[in-house]
């Protein structure tokens, strides 16, 4: 482990390709992509709460863009991927 500004520890996390193509899975879900964009309603509160601890893509995809698979994304990604 490394440790990182303001005595931060962080762990190196090897990306897999399996893991690549389960965020990309997850990104094209139309319920984690309505909770990525509209922040409420039932779909982020499913994607938050339920699928989030079950889903394979979503913590795929939270390991692959660091971030859970209900927060929004940021504009690079956004751009990249849609």
């Amino acid at each position: 482990m490394k440790s990182g500004k303001a005595g931060e520890i962080m762990a190196k996390v090897e990306i897999t390709e399996k893991d690549r193509a389960n965020a990309k899975k997850c990104v094209e879900c139309p319920v984690c992509k309505r909770a990525r964009v509209k922040q409420k309603g039932f779909a982020f509160w499913f994607v938050k709460t339920i699928e989030g601890g079950m889903c394979p893509n979503c913590k795929a995809y939270e390991k692959v863009y660091g971030r859970k698979a209900h927060e929004p994304a940021k504009r690079e990604i956004i751009k990249k991927i849609y």
